[in-house]
Formats: C-alpha cells, sequence, structure tokens
C-alpha cells in the first residue's frame, strides 16, 4: 500500500511539476516573436505661439507611442524663476533681458501655475494639465492621434478629448507629439 501510495504521490508531483513549466524555448520550428526596436524622435515646436518653445521627445515602438517628454520654455523673471542650467554664464554675454531667465514651466511649476491663475484663472496646475495630455498620448498609435488632431476642432481638444487637460492649445502639444513620434529613428 505504501507503494502504490508513493507511486500515486509522485506522479501527482510530475504532472504538478509538467502543468507549472514555462513555454518552450525558441527553436528553428517555432521562432520568437519578432519585438519591433524602440525608436526616439525629438522636436522643437511653437505649440503656444510665439511666446516659448515647446520641446517633445517620444519613444515609438513601430506605430505606437509608448514614451513621452513635453516641457515648454519661456522667458521669465530672474528673481522667481530657475533658469536653464547656464543661464548666469548666457545672461552676461547673449540675453538680451538680464532680469530674465530661459527657463522651463515643468521645473517652475508652481510659479507658472500661480501665475495662469492671476492672469486667466486656471485652476489646474501646469504640470497636471501636461501630464494629461501625456497620459493622453502614450498607448496610442501615430494614426490615431493623426486622427484625433483631424477630426476635432483644436477648441475641443482640452477637456472634451484630453480629460484633465485644460489649456487651450493643447491641440498644438499633441500634434509637437505626433511630429516628434513621426521624426523618431
Amino acid at each position: 500500500m505504501k507503494k502504490v501510495l508513493g507511486v500515486v504521490l509522485s506522479l501527482g508531483l510530475l504532472v504538478g511539476l509538467a502543468g507549472c513549466s514555462q513555454a518552450p524555448s525558441a527553436t528553428a520550428t517555432n521562432p520568437p516573436a519578432a519585438v519591433e526596436p524602440i525608436k526616439m524622435g525629438r522636436v522643437d515646436a511653437a505649440a503656444h505661439g510665439s511666446n516659448a518653445v515647446t520641446i517633445a521627445v517620444v519613444a515609438v515602438q513601430g506605430d505606437k507611442i509608448v514614451g513621452v517628454s513635453l516641457d515648454e520654455y519661456q522667458f521669465m523673471p530672474a528673481d522667481k524663476a530657475t533658469g536653464l542650467a547656464n543661464s548666469e554664464g548666457l545672461a552676461a554675454k547673449n540675453y538680451k533681458d538680464p532680469a530674465q531667465v530661459l527657463a522651463s514651466k515643468i521645473v517652475n511649476n508652481d510659479y507658472y501655475s500661480n501665475n495662469m491663475k492671476e492672469k486667466a484663472g486656471s485652476t489646474v496646475a501646469y504640470a497636471d494639465n501636461f501630464n494629461a495630455i501625456v497620459e493622453f498620448c502614450e498607448g496610442k498609435t501615430i494614426t490615431e492621434l493623426e486622427g484625433v488632431l483631424t477630426s476635432t476642432p483644436a477648441e475641443k481638444m482640452p477637456v472634451d478629448t484630453v480629460t484633465g487637460s485644460t489649456l487651450a492649445d493643447t491641440a498644438g502639444y499633441v500634434k509637437a507629439i505626433v511630429d516628434a513620434a513621426k521624426a523618431a529613428k
């Protein structure tokens, strides 16, 4: 009886372990699925008119956007904003107004958001708007985003299409992301 029980337990253990084994390894008759390489694209854009420059960096795998970095730069008061690296040295040489520094709106989110609140009544922080745009674009294909841009009037993009973004220029930022994705190499 002990031998029969031992054999049954051993067979049960073998069957259980076989069910937990990994998928068969790739062979000549069962090659692994091809994985598209991730490519990077970057563009400078005027997504917010003539007073700032938008930098969009996009990671693309095939036609799908898998990662986005988005920021915008403009001149801000040197005594209120953190300028880009080496701003002090550049200001002494080339800036028209040394009281201004070229600065990231993301790095200076608190200052810039407060400015938007005072001047335009904004209730959403600048960085939160950009996060909403990035989240909207990631996971979509270039073709899907082009379709959104074509079928949606620019004034309908914030809130109605890109949930969480209240920026009037939301369509411009989405277009910058599409352009960067198309530039991926």
